[in-house]
């Protein structure tokens, strides 16, 4: 019987399927930059309003090559790169300071869309960590102070003993960054742009910086 009951439920996640019809994706219509192109798409992606727009996946490795994903949130970007905050001592944290590598994907079900970017990651400055954190809301700010990230606890009491003694060591809301506490900026070298299309021929169209700045775009096949 148990045997029988693990092939239905594989069944059914075999037939679990859906074919985008919505758009297309031709290099002959893309900027010539990633960074616009990332631009057209965020654009498009707010306007529909979708929830947690800006959750991503961040892969990263460790130094003998394990990899390792979770979501994180894009708090911003430019013509440099992609950032996001989190505990420089967390697993992730520990990762990028050993293999200073990593892939973001940003993926909008309701447009068919997905981007993936690859590049090398860096801190960025003391002084951008800073104005990112006091524009966080008091617990959050908190927070990154009682949560020692990625660490074994024996319980949820640790977490919350650790927050009541925040909450009184900084009784008077003036809650400086930790130092353990930070941005990451991912520098792209390669940005994929794929769209979703019947059958499962996508169009995928993928830019790789080149030595002058300038993008090299391709098609890839789905």
């Amino acid at each position: 019987m148990p045997q029988l009951i693990e092939f239905c439920i594989m069944k059914n996640i075999a037939d679990i399927r859906k074919d985008y019809k919505l758009q297309t994706l031709s290099e002959n219509e893309v900027a010539a930059d990633a960074i616009a192109q990332f631009d057209q798409w965020w654009d498009d992606a707010v306007k529909s309003e979708l929830e947690e727009v800006n959750a991503m996946t961040l892969a990263t490795a460790s130094a003998n090559g394990i990899p390792d994903a979770r979501i994180v949130l894009l708090k911003g970007y430019d013509k440099n790169g992609f950032i996001f905050f989190t505990n420089y001592q967390s697993n992730k944290g520990k990762e990028l300071e050993q293999n200073p590598n990593a892939c973001l994907v940003l993926f909008w079900a309701a447009l068919e869309r997905q981007v993936r970017i690859t590049g090398t990651v860096e801190k960025i400055s003391a002084s951008e960590s800073d104005a990112y954190f006091v524009s966080r809301p008091a617990g959050s700010r908190i927070g990154a102070w009682a949560s020692p990230q990625s660490e074994v606890i024996s319980k949820r009491e640790v977490i919350e003993n650790n927050l009541k003694d925040y909450e009184q060591q900084f009784s008077d809301n003036n809650i400086p960054r930790p130092p353990h506490w930070g941005g990451y900026i991912v520098k792209p070298v390669q940005i994929e742009f794929w769209q979703g299309r019947s059958s499962r021929l996508h169009d995928r169209i993928r830019y790789t910086l080149q030595v002058d700045g300038k993008w090299l775009i391709e098609r890839l096949a789905p």
